[in-house]
C-alpha cells in the first residue's frame, strides 16, 4: 500500500483518531493506555498540540486514518527541549514502512521546532517497534522494570533517546 499519505492532523481526523486509538490500545502491547479517554478529553489533547505546535501525523489510506504519530512536550523549563514519540498503526499497515515515515517526519518536525531530543518508552517484546528505532538513530538508555502492568502481567520498557546534536560537542 504505497499510497497511504503522512499528513498533519486536523479537526476532519479528530473522530477518526480517537477511534484508531482505541483499537490499538485495546490490543494491549503497544500503549501505555489500554483505553482511550472520552472523544472530547482526546480532541482537546489534539487541539493542545496543534496549539503548541509540536508534530501531529496522520496516515492516510483511500480517505481513512490508519495510523498516527505524535510528538508532545515535556513539563518543565529545563526540559522545554524534549518531545515525547507516540506511534500507533492499524494491524493491516504494520510492516510496510510506513510508522517509519510518520517518525522520519515527526522527528524532522521536532527540529525545525527548535527541539534538541526526542525520547520514548517501548516494552521489551515490542522488537519490531526497538529495531525500528534504532535504525532512525534512538539509543536505548535503560530499562524500566515491571513499568507496565496489564491484565496483572507486568512488563519491562526500554527508555531510548535521539539527540539532534550532542549538547557535549563532537
Amino acid at each position: 500500500m504505497t499510497d497511504v499519505r503522512i499528513t498533519t492532523v486536523d479537526e476532519t481526523h479528530h473522530v477518526e483518531m480517537h477511534a484508531l486509538t482505541g483499537a490499538v490500545a485495546g490490543e494491549k502491547k503497544y500503549l501505555a493506555g489500554v483505553q482511550v479517554p472520552p472523544l472530547e478529553s482526546a480532541v482537546a489533547y489534539y487541539r493542545s498540540l496543534a496549539k503548541a505546535g509540536f508534530p501531529h501525523l496522520v496516515a492516510e489510506h483511500d480517505g481513512r486514518v490508519v495510523g498516527w504519530c505524535d510528538v508532545t512536550p515535556v513539563f518543565g523549563d529545563a526540559r522545554s527541549h524534549v518531545g515525547v514519540i507516540g506511534l500507533g498503526l492499524l494491524p493491516d499497515y504494520r510492516g510496510m514502512g510506513h510508522g517509519r515515515r510518520m517518525v522520519e517526519e515527526a522527528i524532522r518536525r521536532s527540529w525545525e521546532l527548535g527541539l534538541t531530543r526526542l525520547e520514548l518508552t517501548v516494552r521489551v517484546d515490542h522488537t519490531v517497534a526497538i529495531k525500528l528505532y534504532g535504525k532512525l538513530g534512538f539509543l536505548t538508555e535503560g530499562t524500566k522494570r515491571a513499568s507496565v502492568r496489564i491484565d496483572g502481567i507486568y512488563h519491562d520498557v526500554l527508555m531510548m533517546g535521539l539527540l539532534r546534536e550532542s549538547p557535549h560537542g563532537p
